[in-house]
């Protein structure tokens, strides 16, 4: 029995000296609102159509704000919107999203973007429900294949180390925080 009680004392004691030494070895990258905006005005533009009845067209690259302190990216977007035997019109599309990174990419994307609101400012009111449904679609598969940030090969030497040594990552006002560690 005091076999295995010493044995325990010792496991908890590595087992905590390992967690301080990780943490003692981590590192934050930090983007800025700024490289997020550069980073999506070079996307392309997004087009869907829901079998003739709409359509949907992301002509410039949405904006997006790091001021969330629930961990979430704001979304704002204007959405160019075309239903047959109506008159073309745009909707300002507003939500929030969170940060993923995918590692076979190096790049960081939003993730389960959610939608607030889909207004029509020349109306000032919310659009319908077909509407609001498409806009969400769009914009879900705009961030599932835009990233917000890529991690270059050739870029400063945190973002080479960031590539393999990347642990997690945060949203906090006005930065993407990327933390590194090596255990």
């Amino acid at each position: 029995m005091q076999l295995a009680r010493a044995l325990f004392l010792v496991a908890a004691l590595l087992a905590s000296t390992l967690s301080c030494s990780a943490r003692l070895f981590e590192r934050e990258v930090v983007f800025s609102q700024a490289d997020v905006d550069a980073a999506l005005a070079r996307a392309k533009p997004l087009q869907l159509s829901y079998g003739g009845l709409i359509s949907l067209a992301l002509n410039e690259p949405p904006t997006i704000r790091l001021d969330g302190d629930d961990g979430r990216a704001g979304i704002a977007a204007a959405v160019d919107v075309e239903i047959p035997g109506n008159q073309p019109l745009r909707v300002t599309v507003t939500g929030r999203a969170g940060l993923r990174y995918d590692d076979q990419q190096k790049a960081f994307f939003l993730d389960n973007p959610v939608i607030d609101s889909v207004t029509i400012p020349s109306r000032r009111k919310e659009a319908n429900p077909l509407v609001r449904q498409a806009a969400s679609q769009l914009l879900a598969s705009y961030f599932r294949s835009k990233p917000v940030y890529v991690l270059r090969e050739n870029g400063s030497t945190q973002e080479a180390t960031a590539r393999w040594l990347l642990k997690s990552v945060r949203i906090e006002t006005g930065r993407v925080v990327a933390v590194l560690s090596p255990v």
